[in-house]
Order: structure tokens, then C-alpha cells, then sequence
């Protein structure tokens, strides 16, 4: 079997974030092994699954999730005025019997990375907080009322998946920023992004939403550099505190992610934090 092109080896790296994007745009994208297993189950009984039921399994994966709104949305028709804007709609514009010819079985992280266990943990971490960011931007987002919760959902739930692709296709290079960072917690992830990959990963991540004509309000939402929107904070506020109580709620900025999320919320500090830990739960 020959070298994956995916795979960035340190000696012959991409020389900023448009090389990256390049590199990855075509690139298979691994799922986690739990999605590819629910994904074959739900082919066998193909006639009894709706939209609903399989994006139930697609958004639960920020991976699977990625790859199917990165497919539709590169191949959706130039006549087509709006954008398919979550993976329920975008499974409902497809058809479940396309769906299931165009992804047959799918190949899983835990596969690539077998014998690279520190990446796949570091894989899993990354996985694991971007679930809770966006279960806690969700919460945030149905509280607001705001039409657009699922999408905020979404936003929150591939905030970070350039760093998903980087644990996937280049480990060794993951690794080296984490061991960077851990020996340096003061360095700044776009510092240390930078002189290892010659990019930030936040650069890359929006070329390739642009390369893959994501949703125009998913790409909106998931920058944050963008005006400071009731939707972005609803994001970023999210991930930040999915970030600062991944190992526990006695994070020293947990009172000021509650103050900001208070003001987001409308909400005083008490409840907000209980609102909180309702979520977490």
C-alpha cells in the first residue's frame, strides 16, 4: 500500500495554510470507529432509516459530520440559491439510499492511528471536548431562542477540526505541538502552530471551509474574528468553557466564562452557573 498523500512527513511540509489546504481538500477523512459501526448496522436495515435517524449518528461524530457536509456541499448544483446548512438537511437533500451508495464502509481513526496510541488519545481528547462545546453551545442557543440552534450546534461541534485532520493525517507533527505546549504552557497555540507547520490551524481551517463551499452561515459563525455576533459568543463562549472545565469545574477563568455567559444568557451568575452544570450533566 502506498504512502497516504495526506500524510505530511516533516521533511517536505506545506509552506503556509494554503499548502495545507491543498494537501487536505481531497483527502479521505477517517471516522470514529463507533460511527462506522452504527453506520453498516443502519445499512442493513436501509428502508427503515429516515434523515432524522441517521443524522443522529453522523452529528454525534465531528468527523463523519464534516465529511458529509464537505461532500454535499462541493458537489451540490450551482443552481441551487440556498445552502444546505446541517447534516439532517443535508441527508434530506441527498436521499438515504444515495447516502449509503456514496459512503459505503468507512474507514476509522482507531484503524490509522493503531499504532500511534499517544495520537489517538490526543485525537480523542480533542473529539471529546468538541462534543461538549457543543452540547453547552446548543443549550446556550435554545435558551436565546434562536432559530439557528442547530447550525450553532454544528459550529461548535467542528470548531476545531483542522486540529482533528492534523491528529489524523500528520500525528507526528500533533504531537510535537502538545509536547511543545506542555513543556511551555505560556506558548500560544498560533505560535507554536506556526513554527512547527508553518500555518495556523485556524488559517487552514477556514480555507478549506471555503474550498469545500460550506454553508456561508456555518463559516460565519465558526470564525472568530468575525463582529462579535450573539451567535459567534454563543460559539466561542461554548468552546471556551468546554476548554477550561475538560479536566474539572475548579478552573480559575470558569467565574469569568460564567459572568460572560450570564450577559450572553441574560441570566444572573447563579443560575447561569446551574444552567451549567445541567448541561455538563
Amino acid at each position: 500500500m502506498g504512502a497516504d498523500p495526506a500524510v505530511a512527513s516533516t521533511t517536505c511540509l506545506p509552506r503556509d495554510a494554503a499548502g495545507w489546504v491543498s494537501l487536505w481538500r481531497n483527502a479521505e477523512i477517517p471516522v470514529l470507529d463507533e460511527t462506522a459501526r452504527q453506520l453498516e448496522e443502519l445499512r442493513a436495515r436501509e428502508d427503515d432509516v429516515d434523515a432524522r435517524l441517521l443524522s443522529t449518528v453522523v452529528a454525534a461524530d465531528p468527523l463523519m459530520c464534516l465529511k458529509l457536509l464537505a461532500h454535499v456541499s462541493t458537489h451540490r448544483s450551482s443552481k441551487r440559491i440556498t445552502d444546505t446548512e446541517t447534516a439532517t438537511a443535508a441527508l434530506v437533500m441527498m436521499g438515504i439510499g444515495p447516502f449509503f451508495r456514496q459512503f459505503g464502509p468507512q474507514p476509522s481513526v482507531q484503524e490509522r492511528l493503531c499504532e500511534q496510541p499517544e495520537a489517538l488519545e490526543g485525537l480523542q481528547r480533542v473529539l471529546g471536548r468538541a462534543r461538549r462545546a457543543a452540547c453547552f453551545a446548543l443549550g446556550f442557543a435554545v435558551h436565546r431562542m434562536d432559530h439557528d440552534a442547530e447550525v450553532i450546534h454544528e459550529a461548535a461541534l467542528l470548531h476545531d477540526f483542522a486540529e482533528m485532520l492534523l491528529w489524523c493525517h500528520a500525528p507526528g507533527l500533533a504531537l510535537e505541538i502538545a509536547r511543545r505546549q506542555a513543556a511551555d504552557p505560556t506558548l500560544r497555540s498560533a505560535v507554536v502552530q506556526r513554527h512547527v507547520l508553518h500555518a495556523e490551524l485556524g488559517d487552514v481551517q477556514q480555507g478549506l471551509m471555503r474550498a469545500w463551499r460550506l454553508p456561508e452561515l456555518l463559516v460565519r459563525i465558526s470564525d472568530g474574528h468575525q463582529a462579535r455576533t450573539a451567535k459567534v459568543r454563543n460559539v466561542l463562549l461554548a468552546i471556551r468553557l468546554a476548554r477550561h472545565t475538560k479536566d474539572g469545574w475548579d478552573n480559575a477563568a470558569i467565574p469569568d466564562d460564567v459572568s460572560d455567559i450570564a450577559a450572553l444568557l441574560n441570566l444572573r451568575p447563579e443560575p447561569t452557573f446551574k444552567l451549567l452544570r445541567e448541561l455538563d450533566g
